[in-house]
């Protein structure tokens, strides 16, 4: 037997942490508990196999990576579990009022953000960073997450999600306006008048 392979408790103490990192990229509940799940049967029938080159946490979280990648695909060929693209329509809001006519910013467009490197320090700045995320309709959400978070390309996205280049550009595209728009009306702007 392997001295550093975790043992079953080991395991179940990240439990937490995981269900939050499944929570956070599915931003469904169930979805999450079911890649947390499947993570942990997974974790145990491979504890021999752990090398110990990398922590436990680091191991677990490879591992719910790729049960979070299923869980994507699963959710993206269930219409239940989706919105329809209906919903894709606008996630924050007409964002044609942001243009004028020959398609630039208007008036309300993005001002600069003082200091935005500060606001990854505050706990509140991210409290308000998931209620904006929280807005945005989940398959535009999932793919934000894919992109940003978990760093896939485009490519990896696509394939992943069953959706054309163009659909994820637009989907990038519509997360990225919907949470500046959403933080900056709630922290950005809030900062600036203070």
């Amino acid at each position: 037997m392997n001295n550093s392979q975790p043992n079953d408790q080991q395991l179940a103490e990240f439990r937490d942490y995981l269900l939050r990192y499944a929570l956070y990229r599915l931003r469904d509940e169930d979805l999450a508990e079911e890649a947390v799940q499947d993570t942990l049967l997974a974790a145990l029938q491979a504890k021999e196999g752990f090398a110990a080159q990398s922590s436990v946490k680091t191991w677990l979280t490879g591992i719910l990576k790729h049960k979070i990648i299923d869980a994507q695909r699963r959710a993206c060929r269930d219409p239940f579990l989706l919105e329809s693209h209906e919903d894709e329509e606008d996630p924050a809001g007409d964002f044609d009022c942001l243009f004028d006519k020959q398609g630039h910013w208007g008036s309300d467009g993005p001002r600069p953000w003082e200091h935005p490197e500060q606001s990854l320090e505050q706990q509140d700045f991210w409290r308000v960073y998931e209620e904006c995320n929280e807005r945005l309709p989940k398959r535009t959400a999932m793919v934000f997450a894919m992109r940003e978070a978990l760093g896939y390309d485009i490519d990896e996205i696509c394939q992943n999600l069953d959706i054309s280049a163009t659909n994820c550009s637009v989907l990038l595209y519509r997360a990225r306006l919907g949470l500046r728009q959403c933080l900056e009306k709630n922290w950005f702007g809030q900062e600036a008048r203070a």
